[in-house]
């Protein structure tokens, strides 16, 4: 008997189990291979745009990844550093051979946490007054117990690997997949969707040409995903290794298009659906005919690791056709191919089967969380996972489960767009799904969610302790910039204009001079004498907040706005054939996704204002009852 079960040792299932055992939960992770948990089969590459913020957010809740890719990149640059920091982020380039063994080394040495090597055929439910609650598992005709579980099967549920007019069941690199497992889940009622997704060739290191391409180099700035990360530790540029950025050719684009036929995705052979973000080369030829070329990033997979991964080019061509295409690019002439590309289509469950929470709505105990999902990514899979087991454990231990609001995280927006709107392909995290940009930013991760970590039982009160402390340090500095005032002297007018900075009209506190574009923090000390006791990261979250401060103070006073529409609760039990007048498509839709509060069903397509005001009269009229009836 378990607290917690996790299926799978993905990036979802690392962090959920990782949750569970944290918080003294007795949990047992399955997994096909030890050796594949944190496993990268694709690019190994943490972060990007908004994806970075996301590893943020896994950190300040308390999760692993963050710290992992600090301890184990190749790489790290900070994207979109010369643009408004509501669009910045991390991007590392990790080790596809220490990243995993980091992981695993941390899964088989964790207290509270067993890792068995298992395949699971079924799920066990019991029904408990009429509604069906998790019971446990079942591995080689035996069964296990527990208390909550959680799928985190990435892509490994009845799926084939998928090159040319070939269809091989099988899940990534050839690893062993399952269909026992999804007939369960369709056998205990819940939906499940057809998904696919795809990698590159990859390529021998030494038989590529480097002198055509162009060098990418990580940043001389030392940044750091996870807030436990000493700056000493970080792996400094030079000890980086390079990058590469090449182009796809006339000739490259000529030969696919003579062999389009040929792939798997044109033949016919693919039922799933691709990611619209991240699609095949050959896809981006026939939806983008209009650009002659496409990038392709060149990259290291890991140190020992004989490869080289060529981001933008996966394919599901046949191995002779792949061959063709990699040498018509630049560089790649006389490249040996050590690794074909493929495409591989899997099941996922329908997230709208999910609650907020990443419960399902029809089993109570069981959850799912990460490519499962219907998501694409790394870090979208993890902090699902950690989601996932962050509540699983909150519900075990009758404490209130965690659910983050839009204006809260890109995980709350993650979570409320897959549960609320669903998805017809994979699921990849943009910085324009979120409204609230500005609020959600790389620095202030912790800001906006440390104490929910704390909350959880995943962050410790030493580190929480330290938070609170820089925070007062924060105001401090907030109450004497504003108490400091200058007047426009000569001797101030004369150092701005030597400085190319505007010169003050009237008196004027150091805050609101801050405010300025062109003022920073050191002719701020010199004009007022002040002093900072700020390392780089706190004097540029600083920065931010007084620059932007009425974008911010904008955004909140929205957030404020949508929260009181997530504070009005819809009841479970509501009867939506009751309510007189709704369109009828609204009616399906809001019986389908079954929104938690009028906030989710305004955000629910399909569902418009009008149905929204009739929604709110019938739950005047129904609370009215309610109340009458008590």
């Amino acid at each position: 008997m378990y607290d917690i079960i996790v299926i799978g040792g993905g990036h979802a299932g690392i962090e959920a189990a990782l949750a569970g055992a944290r918080t003294n939960q007795k949990t047992l992770m399955i997994v096909g291979s030890i050796k594949r948990i944190g496993n990268m089969p694709c690019n190994p590459s943490i972060g990007g745009p908004a994806k970075g913020v996301i590893v943020r957010e896994i950190d300040a809740l308390g999760g692993e990844m963050a710290r992992a890719t600090d301890k184990t990149l190749l790489q790290l640059k900070m994207l979109n550093s010369s643009k408004g920091p509501a669009v910045r982020a991390l991007r590392a380039q990790a080790d596809k051979t220490y990243y995993p063994k980091y992981m695993q080394d941390l899964c088989l040495n964790t207290e509270n946490l067993e890792v068995k090597e298992a395949y699971v055929t079924a799920i066990i439910t019991e029904k408990i007054n009429a509604k069906k609650h998790i019971k446990g598992i079942v591995v080689d005709n035996e069964e296990y117990y527990c208390k909550k579980l959680i799928i985190a099967s990435g892509t490994y549920l009845d799926s084939c690997i998928l090159c040319g007019f070939t269809k091989t069941p099988s899940g990534p690199d050839q690893e062993p997949t399952t269909s026992l497992l999804s007939q369960s889940l369709r056998d205990e009622g819940l939906e499940l969707i057809r998904l696919k997704t795809g990698t590159p060739p990859r390529i021998k290191i030494d038989t590529i040409d480097y002198d055509v391409m162009e060098e990418q180099y990580g940043d001389d700035e030392l940044y750091r995903f996870s807030e436990e990360t000493k700056i000493e530790d970080i792996k400094p540029k030079d000890k980086q290794v390079k990058c590469y950025l090449t182009y796809t050719t006339d000739e490259t684009h000529r030969i696919i298009k003579e062999n389009l036929g040929k792939s798997s995705m044109y033949s016919g052979l693919v039922r799933g659906v691709g990611p619209r973000y991240c699609p095949s080369i050959e896809d981006k030829i026939v939806r983008f005919s209009d650009k002659p070329r496409h990038q392709l990033f060149v990259e290291p997979e890991g140190t020992g690791i004989d490869e080289m991964y060529i981001q933008g080019f996966s394919t599901s061509m046949p191995h002779d056709v792949q061959e063709l295409m990699v040498h018509s690019l630049p560089g790649f002439k006389h490249c040996t191919i050590t690794k074909y590309a493929y495409a591989i289509e899997y099941d996922a469950i329908n997230p709208l089967e999910l609650k907020n929470t990443l419960e399902t709505k029809k089993i109570e105990g069981l959850y799912f969380a990460g490519q499962v999902n219907g998501t694409s990514g790394y870090e979208e899979a993890a902090c699902q996972g950690l989601i996932a087991g962050i509540n699983a454990s909150l519900n075990n231990r009758g404490m209130k489960e965690l659910v983050l609001r839009r204006d809260e995280a890109y995980t709350g927006v993650l979570i409320d767009d897959l549960i609320t709107k669903g998805v017809r392909d994979p699921y990849r995290m943009l910085t324009s799904r979120a409204e609230f940009r500005l609020i959600l930013r790389h620095d202030n991760s912790e800001e906006r969610l440390l104490k929910y970590g704390h909350y959880a039982g995943l962050i410790s009160d030493e580190r929480y302790n330290r938070f609170l402390a820089k925070r007062k340090k924060f105001e401090d500095i907030y109450n004497t910039l504003k108490e400091s005032k200058i007047n426009p002297k000569p001797e101030v007018n004369e150092y701005l204009s030597k400085n190319n900075k505007g010169a003050i009209s009237e008196k004027v506190s150091a805050y609101d001079l801050l405010k300025r574009p062109e003022i920073n923090l050191s002719d701020i000390s010199y004009l007022f004498d002040l002093k900072f006791d700020l390392d780089k990261f706190e004097e540029e979250e600083l920065i931010i907040e007084i620059k932007y401060e009425g974008y911010i103070k904008k955004e909140y006073t929205l957030a404020r706005k949508m929260q009181s529409m997530e504070n009005w609760k819809i009841p479970a039990d509501i009867n939506y054939d009751e309510i007189a007048n709704i369109a009828s498509e609204a009616r399906d839709k809001l019986k389908k996704v079954l929104p938690a509060t009028i906030s989710q069903a305004s955000r629910i397509s399909g569902v418009n204002p009008a149905d929204i005001s009739i929604l709110l009269v019938y739950l005047e009229s129904y609370k009215r009852n309610e109340n009458k009836n008590n």
